[in-house]
């Protein structure tokens, strides 16, 4: 936009209707009604979940010059106010796009910890994402880009296991299915007129009086 063009400087603050939560800021513009709610990180993302409708844009006042509009931003937006819990702000006054490293770390971390909770309670989230990884892995499968063989990493490409690797993990794996750490500790497989069926042991007399014995058919066995 140049600077000709540029007619009004104003502070603002625009809420949310739904929840109270604000945001402060300050908009050079030549046109008032420009559908400007504010450019705020926190701000896009809950415009984005709730819908511009539920936003209102209040101006508190007018300045004769972009300078002296960021020196009354300076003032308005403070330490005090980014710590109120209603408050969307992430920066003081007059820091513009401006966003130090220790706050770039703590949104990341925020970020990460959200995204760990939807995989905790967030069923809808689980039951798509879900369904989605199932139908793009079957689909990679299908077309030949999944195989025994090859796992996949996120800083590289899809690995295949060297010789040495699988016998170190081979290694690694001994002794860690044996006794009670076996799935199959404690259970036996029994079968009925071509039906199998996994039980506890303690089961096994009652299931024997209703006439199923120990064991299991496979698919050839019937066919035999």
């Amino acid at each position: 936009m140049s600077k000709n063009k540029i007619k009004y400087h104003f502070l603002y603050k625009t809420t949310n209707l739904i929840n109270n939560k604000y945001y402060y800021g300050m908009h050079s513009t030549y046109k008032l009604d420009d559908g400007y709610l504010g450019s705020g990180k926190r701000l896009r993302y809950s415009i984005r979940k709730y819908g511009k409708e539920n936003f209102i844009l209040d101006i508190i006042d007018f300045y004769n010059s972009r300078e002296e509009l960021v020196n009354a931003e300076v003032l308005l937006i403070t330490e005090e106010l980014i710590n109120d819990s209603l408050c969307m702000n992430l920066k003081k006054g007059g820091m513009g796009g401006i966003c130090s490293k220790e706050h770039h770390n703590k949104m990341r971390l925020g970020s990460s910890i959200y995204q760990k909770n939807r995989w905790i309670d967030d069923y809808d989230f689980i039951e798509k994402t879900s369904l989605l990884y199932s139908i793009k892995a079957k689909n990679r499968w299908e077309n030949g880009g999944l195989s025994k063989d090859i796992i996949h990493h996120k800083d590289r490409k899809y690995h295949k296991h060297t010789i040495d690797t699988k016998e170190k993990m081979s290694l690694l794996r001994k002794g860690t299915g044996i006794g009670d750490k076996n799935s199959q500790f404690g259970t036996c497989w029994i079968t009925k007129e071509g039906e199998n069926k996994k039980i506890k042991k303690e089961q096994f007399e009652d299931y024997l009086n209703d006439g199923w014995i120990k064991g299991r058919n496979t698919k050839k066995d019937l066919v035999d």
